[in-house]
């Protein structure tokens, strides 16, 4: 049997929030596999053994450019330590007219976009300069550059969650609320196509699972996994959910209704995956003291 670490306990807890005791069982049980410890979490605990993955920790802005003809568009995450340095008009200008470059200029990486010229130097001077500035670290994460089938829409809520939407067909009043719908439900794709196979198949294991744990009859359980992958389906595609200003349609009934179709959507939140630096507050002051002692 593999020998569980503390670092591996961690990592999990992280993942999923579950008491460290469970943690430790769930890895034991799965022989250190954390995919699979994941899962027999789930099925103990339930759905609250995945929340804290969707739990943003890191600082910054999402920020979107469409041209006027809605045809080009970009959208661009940067990241910063602290809330108070995202809302800095300087740092929200270098986002801002860094995501224009990213439309116009076409980087192909984040290094790329960092050595476009921008105000006199380039886009990593100005950061750079920001940095030496307010003494605070800020990175450009990640953008998205998009050339539109139809024509681009896009809906930006209070500068953490950025949504960008492709359009074939229906108005720019269809399209706005999409994009809104997106940024409200946050579906994985736009419909089972664009679902990976291996998490289907997961939430079929932990629906079977689930279901045999709570005494239900082995020939029953194909089809219950069926009813929870259809359920999972629903929640996660866009044109399955239904839509946030009317629960009574769905997405698709919006399209349909419209002769319209989604070609592409791509929406950010600030600090999604990423984990922001925790600080002891005492060893901070601490650490104050001892630097102006030395001054």
């Amino acid at each position: 049997m593999a020998a569980i670490s503390a670092a591996q306990v961690k990592e999990l807890r992280l993942k999923t929030d579950a008491p460290m005791m469970e943690c430790k069982k769930a890895l034991t049980e799965a022989e250190g596999d954390m995919a699979k410890a994941e899962e027999i979490l789930r099925v103990k605990l339930g759905n609250k053994a995945s929340k804290a993955a969707a739990r943003i920790a890191a600082e910054g802005v999402v920020v979107v450019y469409v041209s006027h003809d809605r045809k080009l568009g970009a959208i661009l995450e940067v990241n910063s330590e602290t809330d108070f340095v995202a809302k800095n008009p300087e740092f929200l200008k270098m986002a801002h007219d860094s995501v224009k470059l990213v439309a116009e200029k076409n980087p192909a990486t984040v290094e790329e976009l960092l050595a476009l010229p921008l105000d006199g130097t380039t886009v990593d001077g100005v950061r750079t300069g920001l940095v030496g500035k307010i003494g605070e670290n800020m990175t450009f994460r990640r953008f998205q550059r998009i050339e539109a089938k139809g024509e681009l829409s896009h809906y930006v809520h209070g500068s953490r969650i950025g949504v960008i939407v492709d359009l074939v067909g229906g108005d720019h009043e269809l399209a706005h609320d999409i994009a809104m719908h997106i940024a409200a439900s946050k579906p994985k794709a736009i419909d089972e196509t664009g679902i990976d196979h291996a998490l289907i198949e997961s939430e079929r294991r932990i629906a079977i699972e689930k279901a045999r744990e709570a005494g239900k009859p082995e020939q029953m359980l194909e089809r219950i996994a069926e009813g929870s992958v259809k359920k999972f389906l629903k929640e996660v595609t866009l044109v399955n959910q239904p839509f946030v200003k009317d629960d009574k349609k769905t997405i698709n009934d919006l399209l349909k209704a419209a002769k319209a179709e989604v070609a592409t959507y791509v929406l950010y939140v600030v600090g999604e995956g990423l984990e922001k630096k925790s600080n002891d507050f005492a060893a901070e002051v601490a650490a104050q003291a001892a630097a102006a002692k030395q001054a």
